[in-house]
C-alpha cells in the first residue's frame, strides 16, 4: 500500500521594516504602504531617526537604535528586514552582523548586478532624494563603490520638499512630474546610463513611470524586497 505523501506547506514570510520618524503621506508602492507587498510587513518605527537626520546629517548616533530595531523584529518572527530610506546602506554591514536573518537596508545593494547585467560600455543611474549628501559612505556600505554609476538628485523639487524636508502636502502628480523629469535629463546628460536605481524608498510609486520615459530597467526598494522575499528560506 502506498502511503500518500505529506505536502510541504510553507509559512508565508513576513518582512520587518525598520521605519524613519516621519510625517510625509505613503501611497501605495511607498515601502511604508500597506498596500504595497504582496506579503505581510511588521513596521518599527524608530523614533528620532527623521529625514534630517538620516539624510542630510548621515547621524551616526542612529545606528544603535537602529541596531535595537533589528534585534526587536527579529525577536518578533520576521523572516527577513529592510528599511524605509535609501540613506540607511552606511549602517548595511553594521546592522547585517547583528542578526540571523537576511537583512537589506537599501536598494543600492541592485547596483552591483544590474550593472554586471549590462554591455560593458553602460552604467547604472541613480536616483537620489538627494545627491549632494549620498556619498562615498553610502557607496561603501552597500559595496558599490567600485561600480561606474552617475547620481542624480531631486534636491529643489516639490518631491525634496515632501520626502526630505518632510511635509505632509504630498502632490502625487507633482512628485511623480519630478521623479520622472530627473530621471530623462540624467539619461539624455549620460547616454552611457543603461539601467536606473531608485535609492529612495518613496520614488516606487512612480518607478512604472520612470521606466516608460526613459525606455530602461528601472529598480526600487520593492523589486529587491520581492527578489529576497521570493527565497527559499
Amino acid at each position: 500500500m502506498t502511503m500518500p505523501m505529506k505536502k510541504n506547506v510553507a509559512k508565508e514570510k513576513t518582512l520587518g521594516i525598520l521605519m524613519l520618524d516621519s510625517k510625509f503621506p505613503r501611497i501605495t508602492g511607498d515601502v511604508g504602504s500597506p498596500n504595497t507587498f504582496p506579503f505581510p510587513v511588521k513596521k518599527l518605527i524608530i523614533k528620532g531617526a527623521s529625514p534630517q537626520r538620516v539624510v542630510l546629517e548621515g547621524d551616526y548616533a542612529l545606528l544603535e537604535p537602529f541596531i535595537k530595531g533589528a534585534l526587536e523584529l527579529e525577536r518578533e518572527g520576521v523572516d527577513a528586514i529592510t528599511t524605509s530610506c535609501g540613506f540607511m546602506a552606511m549602517f548595511q554591514k553594521e546592522l547585517a552582523e547583528k542578526v540571523h536573518i537576511p537583512l537589506f537596508t537599501s536598494s543600492l545593494l541592485q547596483v552591483s548586478l544590474a550593472y554586471n547585467c549590462l554591455p560593458p560600455n553602460k552604467c547604472v543611474g541613480i536616483l537620489t532624494a538627494d545627491s549632494r549628501n549620498l556619498s562615498e559612505r553610502h557607496f561603501k556600505g552597500a559595496g558599490i563603490d567600485q561600480i561606474p554609476k552617475v547620481v542624480y538628485g531631486m534636491e529643489g523639487s516639490h518631491f525634496h520638499d515632501i520626502f526630505v524636508k518632510n511635509s505632509e502636502h504630498l502632490n502625487i502628480q507633482q512628485a511623480q512630474h519630478d521623479v520622472v523629469g530627473i530621471a530623462k535629463r540624467m539619461v539624455h546628460e549620460h547616454p552611457e546610463v543603461g539601467a536606473i536605481v531608485l535609492e529612495c524608498t518613496n520614488m516606487p510609486p512612480y518607478a512604472y513611470a520612470v521606466a516608460m520615459a526613459t525606455d530602461m530597467p528601472v529598480y526600487d526598494i520593492t523589486t529587491l524586497a520581492t527578489y529576497v522575499m521570493a527565497g527559499h528560506f
